[in-house]
């Protein structure tokens, strides 16, 4: 949307100017059942640090403005709004009081203030999504992260709704509820959350301290709601932080309100946490899905602290505030009593630091602390390096300065800034006074540039095989084409883990750990001298480092035999990393992973790995392997997953992941007749469930090779007449080889904006089918015709779904490379769409390398 946007130094410049103390924000959702706009009142107090006739402006997007009145003085709406800004001429010195009343406009983006109707009950329900900026489209607000404030909401709603928001929920006044004033927080952590909502409560009380509980979602999904388990990975949290961060939860009360079509995994809103209601599982998961949700609920728990209780200045330390929710949420995973994911960092390897390097390696990449100069550039920030980067460097920042010392810092920092704001310095000085080590060297190199390391192993060893001599070299490669910076040699906290094959049980096991630190191009490592050499040598054990780690020749002769035997989940992880990064770089060629994987996947215990594994198995096929080999190693890899579905432990949850995996690959006539029986109930397989998801991954799939038609997918639909079953029917309906199934997806994508944010993403995915790529050709050039139009006429989520989504990914050649140079040259796309759209070519060029390597592999 244009004129949304606001640059960091018209934030300084306002924060210089202002200091907000409090809004009253009275809106009128009675109307939410019929949808259309709100009324919306909002009065802001605030003191102005200049001399009378200073001017700023407050934010706001609306369709209409009725009354502006600052200092008591009418201003014209005609006059003073425009470009979602509310001009503020002829300020006091000192206090001044503004009341803006104004229609507001429901969304179906997940964009400020959300309306969803249920077609189980065909109810409203309602809730805000403010981060970034998008406070300001349901009331007036100085829309800056450091412009705290108090917030007192009074809402007007339908007879019989629950309303929730930052505060605890007052008894209402008929239809009215009038909540009590907020602590001071910033704009995009107030929330509200309304609609006929299901709800579930309890407490958490220790030592004289009592926080009340909820638990919310719509009627439509109460029977499926696991409150106890949610409650329990609730209350591991609370016990861990305040014992770790040495401050008491900061709000009155905790509430987490499982939402409709929620963009994100969640929302740290202050007390009101909004999580994404596909976390209430409606069909069997495997246990990875419930650590998922575990750390899901753990990481906005620790934003109360770290981002709700001390905000950060401006966006430019987003990555702080992520990365220390996700580092602190994994490690209380791994810690805290009682907890059912010990195995944590093992996830963490293997899932979020996958992402944060292919992230790091784009031609987006940039540092840790990024150069955010407006919101656009904060929008399209939201990546692997500001979450998972910079987690992992947490991470190695712990193992630098020890974990009390870290935490020690993190009590004096919570202390001394406790709902205000603060810049990176401020930590960073917290953590060097309580752990002795100068952290600025550490900052400017880790922070401020952006690539990644590689860490070998330098061995030599003797004719006995004694080791010699044993250093870690360390590289910084160029960084992609296009990023900025220059490559950078880091000091690196890591373990080097001596493992060797034990002669009863056949596993891999640890027989040493060394801890040090690494710097520069090469670190002599003498303790491993004279010492026999040991089967695999594995740098950065227990991965406390972010680097990429290569195994030496004969560490690689026996982890490519025995990657499934070590002992223990991480180790293991880290070479799955290690081989998928090589088969992404192309020097491990896309066969020889599959047959990698193959070698050691039915060994693997770990679901979580299991599962990324299945994953990145089928994309390496898909886009890696050499095109004339794609049908011969889908083939191979099919028939392998319908064995291990065969094969493994009745009701497991490896049966179940093996089961979706034959599901999403599923080619030959005999293949796609199982698939069929199993959704008839004509033939069974002992343990499955069919249950209704994983009904319809058997549609979804029918449908793509074109089993199933709008009868077929109709009918599933009857069964499942509910939100989830309509976005399963439009990504089935979308998926259809068919140029007129095609050609009607792309109509309700591009041509209309009427879908929902969570239908369109639905049909994007049913669209975007890899073994449609003939049929998907004409797509390329409609994408950049209509790409850039869409960007300035879309809002930025709704935007982003179809940049990214609709690319020509599976279009793996240089004629894709080439047109999208010839539209990042010619159209002029701002900043924002630009990394998007480049990011996305550069997945291309990627595939290419790897097509050419996988082709020569087969010429061995």
């Amino acid at each position: 949307m244009p004129g949304t946007n606001l640059t960091r130094e018209e934030a300084q410049q306002r924060a210089q100017l202002l200091a907000v103390d409090s809004y009253e924000i009275e809106l009128d959702l009675s109307g939410a059942q019929e949808g259309g706009t709100y009324r919306s009142v909002t009065t802001v107090r605030f003191d102005v640090d200049a001399d009378n006739g200073a001017e700023t402006f407050i934010d706001l997007v609306a369709p209409a403005v009725h009354e502006v009145t600052l200092n008591g003085d009418a201003l014209d709406p005609a006059e003073v709004f425009a470009d979602s800004r509310i001009a503020l001429p002829g300020l006091l010195r000192g206090r001044n009081i503004l009341r803006v009343v104004a229609d507001c406009a429901y969304t179906n983006s997940g964009e400020g203030l959300h309306r969803f109707v249920d077609p189980v009950d065909d109810q409203a329900y309602l809730y805000t999504q403010f981060e970034v900026p998008d406070a300001r489209r349901v009331f007036a607000s100085f829309e800056q992260p450091d412009l705290k404030a108090t917030f007192q909401f009074t809402v007007k709603a339908p007879e019989g709704w629950t309303v929730v928001s930052n505060s605890p929920t007052p008894e209402p006044q008929g239809n009215v509820w009038v909540f009590a004033p907020t602590p001071r927080i910033s704009t995009y952590i107030t929330a509200l959350i309304a609609g006929p909502y299901h709800s579930v409560h309890s407490v958490y009380e220790k030592d004289g301290q009592s926080v009340p509980l909820g638990i919310y979602c719509r009627p439509s999904l109460a029977e499926y709601l696991d409150s106890d388990a949610i409650f329990e990975v609730t209350r591991q949290g609370f016990e861990w932080f305040q014992e770790k961060f040495d401050y008491a939860y900061p709000f009155e009360k905790y509430d987490q309100l499982f939402v409709p079509e929620f963009n994100a995994g969640a929302m740290e809103n202050a007390g009101a946490v909004t999580i994404r209601d596909q976390y209430v599982f409606r069909s069997k998961v495997t246990d990875a899905a419930y650590e998922t949700r575990a750390e899901t609920i753990l990481h906005e728990l620790a934003h109360m602290w770290f981002g709700d209780l001390v905000t950060m200045e401006w966006w430019n330390d987003l990555w702080l505030n992520e990365s220390f929710a996700t580092y602190t949420s994994i490690a209380c995973q791994a810690a805290a009593p009682g907890s059912r994911w010990p195995h944590s960092w093992t996830t963490f390897a293997n899932s979020m630091k996958t992402w944060a390097y292919r992230q790091d390696q784009l031609p987006s990449t940039h540092p840790i602390m990024a150069d955010i100069r407006d919101l656009d550039d904060v929008l399209v920030n939201f990546d692997g390096i500001t979450y998972a980067k910079g987690a992992s460097v947490l991470k190695q920042l712990v193992a630098y300065v020890g974990e009390d010392e870290f935490f020690r810092g993190v009590q004096a920092y919570f202390k001394a800034h406790a709902f205000g704001n603060t810049r990176l310095s401020d930590l960073l000085g917290a953590l060097e006074e309580t752990s002795g080590r100068d952290l600025k060297t550490w900052s400017k190199k880790w922070l401020e540039t952006a690539g990644i390391n590689v860490l070998r192993p330098q061995i030599e060893t003797d004719a006995d095989g004694v080791i010699t001599s044993f250093a870690v070299r360390q590289e910084a490669p160029a960084l992609p084409a296009g990023a900025k910076g220059e490559p950078t040699l880091r000091p690196h906290r890591i373990a080097v883990g001596l493992y060797d094959l034990d002669a009863g049980s056949g596993k891999l096991v640890r027989t040493e750990r060394i801890e040090l630190d690494v710097d520069g191009e090469l670190t002599a490592v003498p303790q491993l001298s004279g010492r026999r050499r040991p089967a695999v040598v594995l740098l950065n054990d227990d991965d406390l480092s972010y680097a990429k780690v290569r195994l030496d020749e004969e560490s690689l002769a026996v982890v490519t035999e025995h990657l499934g035997d070590f002992e223990s989940s991480l180790p293991r992880a880290l070479c799955w990393a290690s081989a998928w990064d090589m088969t992404r770089d192309a020097q491990l060629a896309a066969r020889d992973y599959l047959s990698l994987v193959l070698s050691g996947i039915g060994k693997e215990s770990d679901i979580g790995v299991v599962q990324s594994l299945q994953r990145q198995v089928k994309l390496a096929i898909d886009l890696y392997a050499d095109p004339a080999a794609r049908e011969t190693l889908l083939a191979r890899w099919t028939d392998a997953t319908l064995a291990h579905l065969r094969s493994a432990a009745p009701g497991s949850d490896h049966q179940l992941a093996w089961a979706r995996a034959f599901a999403a690959t599923a080619r030959t006539p005999e293949q796609l007749d199982l698939l069929d029986a199993l959704l008839d109930g004509s033939q069974s397989v002992e343990g499955l469930v069919v249950d209704t998801e994983l009904r319809w991954a058997f549609v979804q799939r029918l449908a793509a090779v074109g089993r199933f038609d709008e009868a077929e997918i109709a009918a599933e639909y009857e069964r499942d007449r509910t939100a989830a079953g309509e976005r399963h029917a439009a990504t089935a309906r979308a998926a259809r080889p068919t140029a007129e199934a095609k050609a009607e997806a792309w109509a309700s994508v591009v041509d209309s904006d009427k879908l929902p944010n969570a239908v369109q993403e639905a049909v994007i995915g049913g669209f975007v089918q890899t073994d449609q790529r003939e049929l998907l050709a004409p797509y390329a050039d409609r994408y950049f015709e209509v790409v850039k139009g869409i960007w300035e006429s879309r809002s930025h989520e709704m935007a982003q779904q179809i940049a990214i989504g609709l690319y020509p990914a599976v279009q793996v050649s240089q004629e894709t490379l080439d047109k999208t140079d010839a539209w990042l040259s010619s159209a002029g796309p701002n900043a924002s769409l630009r990394r998007l759209v480049s990011e996305s070519r550069a997945g291309v060029e990627r595939a290419l390398r790897a097509q050419r390597a996988d082709a020569a592999a087969a010429g061995r």
